[in-house]
């Protein structure tokens, strides 16, 4: 029998009795494991997944991915490297080593790992190695910043990952931390455009996204104001469009408004010098967002305006959201 083929069938990892009831032997699961075809990350466990494999690191300590990791591991948007999230049971014992089966955790650290005791028991024979998605969204929105919540959720939703139902549910679950949910949306096409989104509501300007307009414009990123069109360029969707993103922006400036195209590596790297560019763009157009402080440091907290304007300028009110946010 081919006990590799077993195990990729129910979900990645299977357990010594499981795979004997379902017809392997030992004999089996030996030649697997000669053949490189399967590996044990914790004793009586077989799987397929590679020693570097998330999953399989989550399972060696003891328990499934979860938050950040669960996340990325279903290809969501994570931003920057982070730590290695692990969902246990409330009762686990012998924790060990991401990297070492043999290694104690209380002996490994630090070894990049949090661990998170949230699961009632272990997976009983069968696993797929990651909690259940809505699981992992809401530790996310519970333990990291608001900026990467808010980028969680917006894939969810563009991804249709979650259906309206378990949004809905996982909304109530959050309690005072579901402003989270409603400040993510559901027509937001990459990290970048949500970090840039997020963090310029949070510094008290009026945010469109994926705005239509006709004279051949599909559709852009980010309208700051209705004046100053954000498109954010990625490499995955932008290397080869050269000519037809220059076309979008003659199309920007010819439906009256001011184009500004930052890349997804300043969004992610260079954000002070973005944001001081677009508020520079919007002073141009006779709009004044001047802050007490910047709003990016910490979403939940937004930034305030001035209560009056220098002449020739018009300061506007902060968006109803944030001021949600930061009543919750």
């Amino acid at each position: 029998m081919d006990a590799a083929h077993l195990v990729a069938r129910h979900g990645g990892a299977l357990d010594r009795r499981r795979l004997h009831q379902l017809g392997a032997t030992d004999h089996d699961l030996r030649r697997a494991l000669r053949a490189g075809s399967l590996d044990r990350p914790r004793r009586g466990w077989y799987s397929t997944w590679g020693e570097r494999d998330p999953r399989f690191r989550a399972m060696r300590v003891g328990g499934r991915l979860t938050g950040l990791s669960a996340v990325a591991a279903h290809g969501g948007w994570v931003l920057g490297r982070h730590a290695l999230h692990v969902a246990v049971p409330a009762n686990a014992a012998r924790l060990r080593s991401q990297w070492r089966r043999d290694v104690r955790r209380a002996d490994a650290r630090p070894d990049d790992v949090v661990v998170h005791w949230v699961a009632p028991a272990h997976d009983r024979g069968s696993s797929t190695g990651i909690v259940d998605l809505a699981e992992a969204v809401e530790l996310v929105c519970r333990t990291e910043t608001a900026e990467q919540a808010i980028a969680v959720l917006d894939w969810v939703r563009r991804s249709a990952r979650l259906d309206r139902i378990e949004l809905a549910a996982l909304r109530e679950r959050l309690g005072p931390l579901r402003w989270l949910v409603d400040a993510s949306v559901d027509n937001c096409d990459s990290l970048p455009e949500s970090l840039a989104r997020t963090r310029l509501r949070a510094a008290g300007v009026q945010v469109s996204t994926q705005v239509g307009f006709t004279d051949g414009l599909e559709q852009i990123d980010l309208v700051l104001e209705g004046t100053v069109a954000v498109e954010v360029d990625g490499d995955e969707f932008h290397r080869d469009r050269f000519e037809e993103d220059r076309a979008r922006d003659l199309a920007i400036t010819r439906v009256g408004l001011h184009a500004v195209r930052p890349s997804a590596r300043q969004v992610f790297t260079r954000w002070p010098e973005v944001q001081a560019a677009l508020l520079r763009a919007l002073r141009e157009h006779g709009i004044l967002v001047d802050l007490h402080n910047s709003g990016v440091a910490q979403v939940g907290r937004p930034a305030t305006r001035r209560e009056s304007a220098p002449p020739g300028l018009r300061a506007r009110a902060a968006p109803e959201l944030w001021r949600h946010a930061r009543a919750g």
